[in-house]
């Protein structure tokens, strides 16, 4: 029997994410990649590297390396899409329509964007979609905008999952498209060496953009590799991920989840691992990279360029405050003043005062007695680090004891 405080140990691991003990399917995957590095790593690829997460790669291209980092903006720039691929994962906020966002930031002017960039202190931009040579104006112009606001090395990669002829390869590269990634859909994949992807990857290197396939790992996978061997290319491998959009179809296909903590399609790395001994330039990204790196380091960056004094950045990039709620808030300044809280430890909005989480709960009991007849209500929030951002959290201070938000009546 497995001693008490190991499992302790074990549970709190698996809570934050730090691994997945005893997880069948967790195991196999890294079963896998540790096949792949011995099987391969004499093969005249690369150097194979590979991470807690379960991603392994024997190539990075600079895009990806700077993903890596969390230094990438994610410019979405469209919606729509004349594709129908089963496993596409874009919610039905975005798909179908012609919308732009900035990583999570709606973007309504060229401001917007060059805001955004600059409080994540991107080094790059990726441009997605939707299919982005939809709209090509648009993306011609935004490519030109990143360049001329950050210089020229601001690097800028595109996804897209059409064949850009050589016409409209050159105005990407004259605008200063760094890298492309080709999308075949799968029913291709078994005849990309005549088709115009072959074409389009040619004349992107003649072009000077560093050209790549990247797809998600599903059957076939094998095929795409040889083909981006033969073409000279980097081939990224994107472990297939259920969404509420796609997770029907994936269910359909035959897949399932790979365990109650990750939303990877079960058999996805398998794939993977028949494509890797063909590509010498390759990389698989795992659904928990994305997450646990990718994700997490960018909003580290955005973070670390926009929290106020009294906000406490957490090891995820995310936020934590105080907040006062209550039916006079003039009132509630003028107490805070009085206890001669200082004033870059709190921010007066509409409706709430946030206030350094720490100052809150010190303070708690004379502002609960102070607003008792405006009906205060002070809680502890944890948010992505963004206006507006996404509420992770929320803890409600009642009197000497924290209550979560699952607690309240």
């Amino acid at each position: 029997m497995i001693p008490h405080h190991i499992l302790v140990f074990i549970s709190f691991l698996e809570k934050f994410h730090f691994i997945k003990v005893f997880d069948p399917e967790y195991i196999e995957t890294q079963r896998q990649a540790l096949y792949i590095k011995k099987e391969y790593a004499n093969s005249g690829m690369e150097e194979f590297t590979e991470d807690e997460t379960g991603s392994f790669c024997s190539y990075l291209s600079e895009g990806c390396r700077l993903c890596q980092e969390g230094a990438k903006m994610v410019l979405f720039v469209t919606g729509l899409c004349p594709k129908n691929c089963f496993y596409c994962p874009l919610s039905d906020e975005r798909r179908g329509k012609d919308l732009i966002f900035a990583n999570e930031r709606p973007v309504e002017n060229d401001e917007d964007l060059l805001e955004e960039a600059g409080l994540m202190d991107a080094f790059g931009t990726g441009i997605t979609g939707g299919e982005p040579l939809l709209k090509i104006e648009r993306v011609l112009h935004y490519i030109r905008l990143l360049k001329s606001a950050f210089g020229t090395e601001h690097h800028i990669h595109l996804y897209t999952s059409l064949a850009p002829d050589r016409q409209l390869l050159e105005k990407l590269a004259d605008a200063g498209l760094d890298e492309i990634r080709l999308h075949p859909p799968q029913e291709n994949w078994w005849n990309l060496k005549h088709s115009p992807y072959a074409d389009a990857l040619k004349n992107a290197k003649k072009l000077g953009i560093e050209a790549g396939i990247e797809i998600p790992a599903l059957e076939g996978a094998e095929k795409v590799a040889v083909f981006a061997e033969e073409m000279d290319v980097f081939l990224n491998l994107n472990e297939l991920e259920f969404s509420d959009n796609n997770s029907e179809a994936l269910l359909k296909s035959g897949f399932s989840l790979e365990s109650d903590i990750s939303s990877a399609a079960a058999g996805s790395c398998k794939y993977a691992e028949a494509a890797f001994s063909a590509c010498k330039r390759a990389h698989f990204c795992s659904s928990t990279y994305k997450d646990a790196v990718q994700l997490r380091k960018r909003f580290q960056r955005i973070a670390k360029n926009t929290a106020r004094k009294f906000d406490d950045i957490t090891e995820d990039g995310t936020l934590v405050y105080g907040v006062i709620e209550c039916g006079d808030q003039k009132l509630a300044e003028k107490i805070l003043q009085d206890m001669e809280v200082p004033s870059e430890l709190f921010e007066v909005k509409e409706g709430r005062i946030e206030i350094a989480w720490w100052v809150l709960e010190d303070i708690k009991e004379e502002i609960k007695e102070e607003l008792e007849p405006y009906e205060a209500r002070l809680s502890v929030i944890e948010r992505y680090p963004f206006e507006g951002g996404m509420v992770v959290e929320t803890i409600y201070l009642n009197n000497d004891r924290l209550l979560e938000e699952d607690d309240q009546p």
